[in-house]
């Protein structure tokens, strides 16, 4: 999950929805449908989807559903079903002006003091 989770990160919506039908792991469809919940989330609140990039994607551990299996003499072993929570949460695209930045930077000459210390020897 957090492979394909990584790869999305960052990037518009539109490019998001057509990589993940070519990404060759289980998780890309789970990804894909709650990108799209999202996305219809955004048409529902009348916010424009052309520029929406996927700014935040956080993939945490969910509920883990405990089983038994059957083993010999009628012990059991333990199985845990785990589950993830994803969090996704949707951003306009902001544009990147390069802007120049002046940075004045001062250079001091500091004075080297050269100090030696003796120790002790105990005999």
């Amino acid at each position: 999950m957090r492979m394909v989770a990584n790869a999305v990160r960052g990037k518009k919506v539109s490019e998001v929805l057509i990589n993940l039908d070519f990404v060759a792991k289980k998780a890309s469809l789970p990804i894909k449908t709650l990108i799209m919940s999202a996305l219809a989330n955004a048409k529902a609140l009348d916010i424009p989807t052309e520029n929406l990039i996927v700014k935040t994607i956080k993939v945490d551990g969910g509920k883990i559903m405990y089983r038994r299996l059957p083993a010999a003499r009628g012990s059991a072993h333990p199985i845990r079903k785990r589950t993830s929570a994803i969090f996704v949460e949707l951003a306009e695209a902001v544009s990147k002006k390069k802007t120049k930045i002046s940075k004045e930077v001062k250079v001091e000459t500091v004075k080297k003091v050269k100090t030696t210390t003796k120790a002790k020897v105990k005999k």
